[in-house]
């Protein structure tokens, strides 16, 4: 730890200029305590003036925060909105119709330019031909679909309804949405024939297919699906519906369903640290309230100019807030993306910023330092044989950026000019946590600096106690913020010992991520999880899950899964695996990992395959039997076993589990 605080100490940081500080949303620090002074002296108050301030409401509201119930805390709970009333028609009767709300880019480069006048009608469209089929305000529908304007158009179509969406990461295998569905117990799933990326078509319909066949799924009455490609599908017919046809002859208007504050907006699976993914069920109101005000603040967005880019799927939480919701929200142009970084070759985000002129641009840490690389390897792509003077602003996410990729992205691609907001935050969160500010904050490579306003972020010891700065501990939230999840969809008590633990008192949200404050500048830096919750690619990856889908291949005894750092992915995944037959070695092993590999991306998806599989005789185990995981852990990053092992079985097996295949 005091490695990482002589870093922060002594990093280079970077100063808002007078410029960026006049024009930002908030401009300048002074700026920024007020409103954290204001949270402070009337919290209620501080997010009720916003609300009223940033949305509009079909019913107003008359209380802001209530607590009596903790820690299902409600906020705004009189009032009744709409979310896709606030993402489209306010906008369109404002006379602001014909601006372009979507620029989308399909894998081919191929562009459409879709304004809110008709993107309101699509989802409008889309609605009628929902209730049409007998969906209702607060049934459950699942969205499997690709980057696409029919993807966002399911989302705010389910949203007019009152539908609860569910989306689903068009990555994930068959098991894993055969999971979500009987968990949400969804009434329709809305999804295409199949998908593009980096050149190569992918199936979607054949895996909904798969998923409804293996049972516990017969509340799915129909299977609407967008012809992306024209490939072949399998037909159920009374079950399955062309897009093109169930929207065909309905109005381009939907009167909204005006819902409570509370309605749940959605609900987005993610992993745990048990084997079972967690639905994360946020509301309307609150959620909605930071995807609009976090676009404001921590990108600065100016809707009349700005042409914003989240290089996101809509399939993860950063898709909903800054895809879905946040820009359309908050009335702006935004830049949508169907392929790849690297195809045709690595600098398609480039090519496209200089394209499409985007000002704002939001990516991953993990895609920055791929593209370093790309880079590097040929001068043809470098960022610098582009036209990047359009950009203004560049953001993060994901996960914690690293000094060297900070440095490389602000001035290679924002010309030293523009700032990084390196922001954290979580698919429970709803939105930004702690980021910085682009015209207030000064700027340190490798911190996601201060909190936004309202956010009552600190640093705890595991009793609940707050720990001096420069002292690590454990990231917590004090006080219940609008955009915070209400609870695990169908298992409050998951989500009260997961997220409030008593341990820590009961009243601290637990982020579940370790943190240290500079003792200077009081600046965060994550440090990552402490749960076993791996983050691959700024992806959440149960290492459970991971377990429980290696043991369920018919070779397998036992497997352990752990991360490793990795300067690409963030994490790779390390598995440590028992046969049920003798421990294999040399092409065997091989063969057999490769199995398992596969294995693993279709029991999940992809993005689960370990890296490296390590076979062993038995894994390290205590004489009680437990599994010594920080052994495993150093033998993942290939560090010598230093720690006492005294307490193991089987001291031998780590010679076994160091071999790497």
């Amino acid at each position: 730890m005091a490695a990482i605080e002589s870093v922060l100490n002594e990093a280079r940081v970077f100063e808002p200029s007078a410029e960026q500080m006049a024009r930002a949303s908030i401009g300048g620090m002074d700026a920024y305590r007020a409103l954290v002074d204001e949270a402070a002296r009337d919290y209620e108050g501080f997010w009720s003036r916003l609300a009223k301030q940033h949305l509009s409401w079909h019913k107003p509201f008359t209380r802001g925060l209530d607590e009596s119930n903790a820690p299902f805390y409600t906020w705004f709970a009189d009032g009744q909105l709409n979310a896709s009333y606030n993402c489209l028609d306010r906008h369109v009767e404002a006379g602001l119709g014909e601006r372009t709300a979507i620029i989308f880019e399909r894998d081919d480069g191929e562009v459409q330019r879709v304004s809110y006048r008709e993107l309101l009608a699509r989802v409008c469209r889309l609605a009628n031909a929902l209730r049409a089929r007998g969906v209702r305000k607060g049934d459950r529908v699942v969205i499997y679909m690709p980057m696409s304007v029919e993807g966002v158009v399911a989302m705010q179509a389910c949203a007019r309804i009152g539908a609860t969406h569910s989306v689903v990461f068009g990555g994930f295998s068959s098991k894993s949405l055969n999971e979500r569905l009987i968990d949400a117990q969804a009434v329709a799933v809305i999804t295409a024939d199949e998908q593009v990326r980096g050149g190569k078509r992918l199936p979607l319909k054949s895996i909904v297919d798969e998923a409804l066949g293996m049972g516990g799924t017969e509340a799915v009455a129909q299977v609407i699906v967008y012809q992306r490609t024209g490939g072949d599908v399998t037909w159920q017919a009374g079950r399955d519906v062309w897009l093109h046809d169930v929207v065909a002859d309905q109005a381009d208007t939907a009167e909204p369903e005006w819902v409570d504050a509370e309605h749940p907006l959605f609900i987005l699976y993610t992993s745990g640290s048990t084997g079972k993914p967690k639905g994360v069920q946020h509301s309307t109101a609150g959620y909605l309230l930071w995807a609009e005000l976090t676009m404001r603040w921590t990108f600065d967005l100016r809707p009349e100019s700005d042409v914003f880019w989240c290089t996101a799927d809509i399939g993860w939480i950063t898709g909903h807030t800054y895809i879905c919701y946040g820009p359309t929200a908050a009335g702006g142009t935004q830049v949508m993306f169907e392929g790849v970084p690297t195809y045709p070759n690595a600098g398609r985000f480039w090519e496209m910023i200089q394209r499409h002129q985007v000002t704002v641009f939001y990516t991953a840490p993990t895609a920055i330092r791929s593209l370093i690389k790309a880079a590097d390897a040929d001068e043809a792509i470098h960022p610098r044989r582009y036209d990047l003077s359009s950009l203004r602003i560049l953001g993060t996410v994901g996960e914690p950026i690293n000094p060297e990729a900070w440095i490389w992205y602000h001035e290679q691609v924002g010309g030293g000019r523009c700032p990084v907001v390196d922001t954290f935050w979580q698919t429970e969160t709803g939105g930004h946590m702690i980021t910085p500010l682009p015209g207030a904050t000064p700027l340190v490579p490798g911190s996601c600096t201060l909190p936004l306003p309202g956010i009552m972020a600190a640093v705890v010891d595991e009793t609940g106690q707050d720990v001096p700065n420069g002292q690590g501990g454990i990231l917590v939230v004090k006080r219940p913020w609008p955009a915070m999840l209400r609870t695990v969809w169908g298992n409050p008590e998951r989500y009260k010992s997961g997220y409030f633990p008593a341990e820590l008192g009961g009243n601290l949200y637990l982020a579940g991520d370790g943190a240290v404050r500079n003792d200077k500048t009081g600046y965060f830096t994550i440090m990552g999880r402490i749960d076993d919750v791996l983050n691959v690619s700024g992806h959440r990856m149960g290492t459970m899950e991971i377990e429980s889908a290696l043991v369920a291949h018919e070779l397998v005894a036992e497997a352990a899964v752990v991360g490793r750092p990795d300067e690409t992915t963030g994490e790779a995944i390390v598995a440590f695996v028992v046969l049920k037959r003798s421990r294999p070695e040399g092409a065997e092993a091989k063969q057999i990992a490769d199995q398992l590999r596969a294995w693993v991306g279709k029991e999940i998806g992809p993005i689960a395959k370990p890296r490296d599989i390590r076979f062993g005789d038995n894994l390290p185990k205590t004489r009680s039997g437990k599994i010594m995981r920080r052994l495993l852990r150093g033998l993942a990053k290939g560090e010598q076993v230093t720690q006492d092992t005294s307490t193991l079985e089987n001291p031998a097996i780590l010679d076994q589990l160091g071999e790497a295949i």
